[in-house]
């Protein structure tokens, strides 16, 4: 029912070998329902800008849609789907822009992510690269089992400055009460707080960014994480700083997510 192509044909086990032992790549992630996609978009934009960043050029967008098309042909209509862009040059070289990086899309069940509320150990921690959604980090997989250890359900990262960015495979966004506040730090902006973002401002809610430190929360009326499964999942607790689980916060987050159009690739 589900698939691993590359280049829009099934993967052999003699290519996927190497890519197996290899970290020097970067993906998108996304959930299709219907053969249709959230933020098409978005996603494309971040394989473009991320493999410039890795490997000099880009993949055409006719040549990645072309393979996700490929991809949701072989299987149901709703699945998760995994786009990593990587080089044939492998790593460990300095393989010039003349390299053509290659695509290799996988599916899987549909996800919907877990319900919440969760609690978030506060973890000081900066991703390389992080604007890039880039493999082989194994700080955010250590991250989540030293906090599921402390009784934790995931991570929060803190920069050197204290302040708060992002969780291990999540965006944080929080409520005042009356506007969304998107923290301010080196972070990967994910596809989904893009759409919500963009549909908040179609919605007229207001927003704002800010720098935000674990002092700054007892005065905040909620919080939420988000990423590809899931618009808002309510966060009840960051380190020792309780949060309100704010239902309405929530329900405007999954509302303005529902907003954006699904786009067939």
């Amino acid at each position: 029912m589900f698939t691993a192509q590359r280049d829009g044909r099934p993967v052999t086990a003699e290519e996927l070998a190497p890519l197996a032992f290899a970290g020097y790549a970067h993906f998108t992630a996304m959930q299709v329902r219907g053969g249709r996609v959230r933020g098409l978009d978005l996603h494309l934009e971040r394989l473009r800008r991320a493999s410039v960043e890795l490997f000099g050029r880009a993949l055409p967008d006719d040549r990645v849609l072309s393979a996700l098309r490929a991809a949701l042909r072989a299987g149901p209509a709703d699945v998760s789907l995994t786009a990593t862009v990587y080089s044939p040059a492998g790593e460990f070289t300095v393989a010039g822009p003349e390299v053509e990086p290659e695509v290799l899309v996988r599916t899987g069940p549909a996800a919907s992510g877990p319900a919440g509320p969760l609690t978030l150990a506060a973890v000081e921690h900066e991703r390389v690269l992080p604007a890039v959604k880039h493999v082989g980090e194994v700080a955010k997989t250590y991250f989540l089992r030293q906090a599921a250890g402390q009784g934790f359900d995931d991570a929060a990262f803190v920069d050197r400055r204290g302040r708060l960015s992002e969780g291990s495979i999540w965006n944080l966004a929080f409520w005042d009460g009356t506007a969304v506040v998107w923290p301010v730090a080196d972070m990967l902006t994910g596809t989904t707080m893009a759409v919500v973002r963009r549909q908040l401002d179609r919605l007229g809610i207001p927003q704002r960014a800010q720098e935000l430190t674990l002092a700054d929360l007892p005065d905040l009326a909620g919080a939420v994480v988000m990423n590809s499964w899931m618009p808002g999942v309510p966060v009840h607790r960051i380190g020792s700083a309780p949060l309100p689980e704010a239902e309405s916060f929530v329900r405007l987050l999954h509302r303005a997510y529902q907003a954006e159009p699904l786009t067939a690739p």
